[in-house]
């Protein structure tokens, strides 16, 4: 059963980040550390009232010169962005929270939005999905209460007054959210392997699955995805079946405002919790940008399996080192990442393309690997002799035994003394010590800590 996802939708600075803050500093979302992460994150996982579901913040978005300016909305060259930012919520999300806020009062741009919201609704079982709640920020003054009843004209219901800054409304918008919740399709059994193609537009996700596609020439059907408007397709690679997850909106060519580009982690987000391998595109002719470390972070987070393809290779400018310091650069950029391989290819004319699938099935395997009770002892006996735990107060850290759990991804669970002594940066020394012995390509591995009396 996968997650709800719920999106804030409105124009820039009616608070959606700081709403988003204050769920994720009050620690409502439940969020893990990830050693070497430095991003921001913009999809967090929230809990409330007993129901869990995804929270997407899209502060940084932004429309320009649509804000307070009557004219501003009539202009064609800004309906397109608008459009474009509605259409990525209303398709993914199952739940849309539009914001406003009352300070400013209705303006031309949430009438706009208003309207669009209302059009690309659809109607299931007779009902309008995705449901859309009004929330009013910036409510915090007593002297304008009475001037929320204005927002009705906007036809979006109830609107729910709230202060982001403060906390005020907070908790009653969070038990409408979770009242107003779709209940979670629930998954069909597919053992195949998940494979999907993220990244920023324009990156040559299309051309790269076209390419897959076109020089396997093993297409058995398209069948109906899970996620919304998504389709999956069968592919058989040397007699494995594999489940190409489609992610129709990311893939589409033409220029796309870097607004709106951002609200492409909507896709992503799905597309990523769905799969067990994520190819992550990067256009090798850009520099990094931080919407690469979003959905490479949104990897890591999901515990999913990763390949970072390098597209454009034939577009670059080489020498003997350039590959090697593109790597380097690319290291040094996504250190949380930094155990995925890493493939030079060309989707436009097929330069080392026939080295992804093999790379995948090969990551596939090692997600799949497990370790025995003795392999992992024996490794951890020598981490312990090479580098012994650090005390903390007095107090030192003791690992009795380890074991490996699970599978897909691989989880080992060590009995220890005391958890609390555990630091992150023995986690992950003993992370790397279990990598150098057995790689893991390409697969993230947890590491859990169990209080266990030593007798």
């Amino acid at each position: 059963m996968r997650k709800p996802l719920v999106a804030f939708v409105g124009r820039p600075n009616v608070g959606k980040s700081t709403l988003f803050n204050r769920f994720v500093g009050d620690r409502i979302a439940v969020v893990d550390n990830v050693a070497g992460t430095t991003r921001d994150r913009i999809v967090s996982e929230v809990f409330w009232n007993g129901v869990t579901f995804d929270l997407v913040d899209t502060g940084g978005l932004e429309i320009p010169n649509l804000n307070e300016k009557p004219l501003a909305i009539n202009s064609a060259r800004f309906v397109p962005e608008i459009q474009a930012q509605t259409s990525l919520a209303i398709g993914e999300a199952d739940l849309v929270v539009f914001m406003t806020d009352l300070q400013n009062g209705i303006t031309p741009a949430d009438t706009e939005v208003a309207e669009l919201l209302r059009k690309q609704q659809r109607v299931e079982d007779g009902e309008r999905t995705p449901p859309i709640i009004l929330a009013v920020n910036k409510s915090e003054s007593p002297n304008l209460s009475n001037d929320v009843y204005e927002f009705y004209a906007l036809g979006l219901g109830d609107p729910y007054p709230v202060s982001a800054l403060h906390g005020d409304g907070t908790g009653d918008l969070l038990d409408k959210i979770v009242e107003m919740l779709p209940d979670a399709p629930e998954e069909t059994e597919d053992e195949n392997l998940k494979l999907v193609l993220v990244g920023r537009p324009n990156v040559g996700k299309s051309s790269l699955l076209n390419k897959l596609l076109g020089e396997d020439r093993a297409i058995v059907s398209p069948i109906a995805g899970t996620t919304r408007d998504a389709i999956d397709t069968y592919l058989d690679y040397d007699g494995e079946p594999i489940t190409l997850i489609d992610t129709a909106g990311m893939r589409k060519r033409g220029k796309i405002d870097a607004g709106v580009e951002k609200y492409s982690v909507l896709r992503a987000a799905r597309a990523i919790e769905r799969c067990d391998i994520a190819l992550l595109v990067i256009d090798a002719t850009e520099p990094f940008t931080l919407q690469d470390a979003h959905i490479a972070g949104m990897i890591v987070d999901n515990m999913k399996s990763a390949v970072i393809v390098v597209n454009k290779w034939d577009a670059v400018e080489k020498d003997t080192h350039t590959m090697h310091e593109f790597t380097q650069n690319l290291r040094d950029a996504f250190k949380f990442l930094d155990y995925a391989p890493v493939l030079f290819i060309s989707a436009l004319s097929g330069q080392r393309v026939q080295n992804v699938l093999p790379t995948v099935m090969e990551v596939f395997e090692e997600r799949n690997k497990r370790i025995s009770t003795a392999q992992v002892n024996r490794t951890l006996r020598d981490a312990l002799n090479a580098h012994p735990p650090p005390t903390k107060k007095g107090k030192r850290l003791k690992i009795l035994y380890g074991s490996q759990v699970r599978t897909s991804p691989p989880i080992f669970l060590f009995s220890v003394n005391d958890e609390q002594l555990v630091h992150f940066t023995y986690k992950r020394f003993l992370e790397n010590r279990i990598r150098r012995e057995y790689a893991f390509t390409g697969t993230p591995i947890r590491l859990s800590f169990r209080n266990r009396s030593e007798d």
